[in-house]
């Protein structure tokens, strides 16, 4: 039998391998830790060499019900921080407490205050490239100086200048001495200048610490429990099953398989595989006259907060608004305007809607193969929809700072690449699955990390939150530094 270990975490994406992190500069010298990844170490090399984000098809590790719903993610050392684009935006306040300050959809069991050191832990390890002012409140400025606005940004800042922002990103804007300077060519998922921080350029000296194992092509099945206790996990490696032992199991394995797994080892919550979600996102594409645009320095140059917090979340969702700064981005094909001298006067504005989670949007395991994950999404919220029905009007509004010349066109996204909710965090356990600090109301020596446990989806991204997350939860677990 395999020796117990002190730590055993499943998976190594940005919520396991910041709380494995965190761990490691609170624990002992002689504890022991190992880590199951799923997939391959797929390095930069190989990444580039192959143009893929992982050796695994993640295709193959679901059924997606609703084809037309995508769901990103990417197996592998590291987990999605090979494929996300590197944008660190912290929630607003107000997206903590929807319940409570407007009436709406869930309340989160922690507040702002909470996470915000952690917040700026978070955004010193991955060297994020932030402005100076700030649309929430923040006691430390970002440690890489802003990127530069692109003509329309400009002009929106000159008229909205407490509504308009530099973009929040790990894509450096600067040399760091570990990773490149952003090429604003829209192609984040493989950049190719490793601009953007990843587990593997920027975190990868925690797997080498002497105290941690990493086993890659580990596929976790189930986590044993019994009296109270999670115990074991079984895995699958090279064909033949394993059982390694621990006494404290930390699962971050995403939104679509930390529900999994869960599901598989009997786990009979009701909410677990339930409230599946990410933003809503819809794009918008403008002609400007006279304005050129795609001069930013990185794919994304601004963030709007225009209307985002206010008394309109009662009635329909928050929203906060992008600036593509790449003709080049991979999911836009109409980019560029075709007429002579005229190319880059076409602005594309992203608009993200946060939404109120359904039961109905779940994750189960497959009847006909338990290994693979059945995902079903019925649609986003009505709540959600009024609020991107309110496109015109801001439209209206941003046309204040913006030559608009026309509207080409608006899309609902296929996805926002954030995936989110089925291991909802609270703190009754009759209708969440793990406590305000991540641990499992029933297993208290049991976590699971990561965007599963968000009760609604802000506006924004959700790495830099599930990163500080796992501060928080590794904190309650340890205690504060001494």
């Amino acid at each position: 039998m395999s020796p117990n270990h002190d730590l055993v975490i499943i998976g190594t994406g940005f919520a396991s391998s910041f709380f494995l992190m965190r761990y490691l500069e609170r624990a002992p010298k002689n504890v022991k830790v190992l880590v199951l990844e799923r997939g391959n170490e797929d390095t930069k090399a190989w990444q580039l060499a192959n143009r893929r984000h992982t050796s695994i098809d993640p295709d193959d590790l679901m059924d997606n019900q609703t084809p037309g719903k995508e769901w990103y993610t990417s197996p592998g050392f590291g987990g999605n921080s090979k494929c996300w684009m590197g944008g660190t935006t912290r929630m607003m306040p107000g997206d903590f407490k929807l319940k409570s300050r407007y009436g709406v959809g869930f309340d989160w069991p922690i507040a702002y205050d909470d996470l915000e050191s952690h917040y700026g832990t978070v955004e010193q390890v991955m060297l994020v490239s932030g402005p100076s002012d700030s649309p929430m409140p923040r006691t430390r400025q970002a440690p890489l100086v802003p990127h530069r606005f692109s003509d329309p940004d400009i002009l929106l800042k000159q008229r909205f200048p407490d509504g308009w922002y530099q973009m929040s990103t790990a894509r450096a804007s600067v040399a760091t001495g570990q990773r490149g300077i952003c090429c604003a060519s829209g192609i984040c998922g493989l950049c190719p200048v490793d601009a953007k921080f990843t587990i593997q350029n920027g975190l990868s000296k925690i797997y080498q610490d002497a105290r941690v194992t990493l086993r890659l092509r580990c596929e976790v099945q189930t986590v044993e429990t019994a009296a109270g206790v999670a115990h074991a996990v079984n895995f699958v490696h090279a064909g033949s099953v394993e059982r390694v032992t621990g006494d404290l199991i930390v699962l971050g394995a995403s939104a679509l398989f930390n529900p999994h797994i869960l599901l598989r080892s009997g786990f009979t919550h009701p909410l677990i595989g339930r409230r599946l979600h990410e933003q809503m996102p819809v794009y918008a594409t403008l002609d400007l006259k006279g304005v050129k645009c795609y001069n930013g320095s990185t794919v994304l140059s601004g963030l709007g907060y225009l209307f985002y917090e206010g008394e309109h979340r009662r009635d329909h969702a928050a929203c906060m608004i992008e600036t593509w700064s790449s003709p080049f981005a991979y999911r836009f094909d109409d980019a560029l305007r075709l007429e002579r001298g005229r190319w880059n006067e076409r602005v594309i504005l992203g608009f993200l809607f946060d939404d109120i989670p359904s039961d109905d949007n779940t994750v189960t395991v497959s009847r006909g193969n338990p290994s693979v994950a059945r995902v079903n999404f019925s649609g986003y919220s009505e709540y959600a929809q009024r609020a991107a029905d309110q496109i015109p009007r801001m439209l209206d509004t941003l046309s204040q700072a913006l030559p608009i010349e026309r509207l080409v066109g608006t899309s609902l996204g296929t996805t926002a690449a954030h995936i989110q909710g089925t291991v909802v965090m609270g703190d009754d356990p009759a209708t969440s699955v793990v406590d305000r600090h991540l641990v499992h109301h029933q297993y208290r020596n049991l976590l699971v990390l990561g965007a599963s446990a968000y009760p609604t989806a802000s506006p924004a991204y959700p790495t830099l939150t599930v990163s500080a997350l796992s501060l928080w939860a590794a904190d309650h677990l340890l205690g504060p530094a001494t």
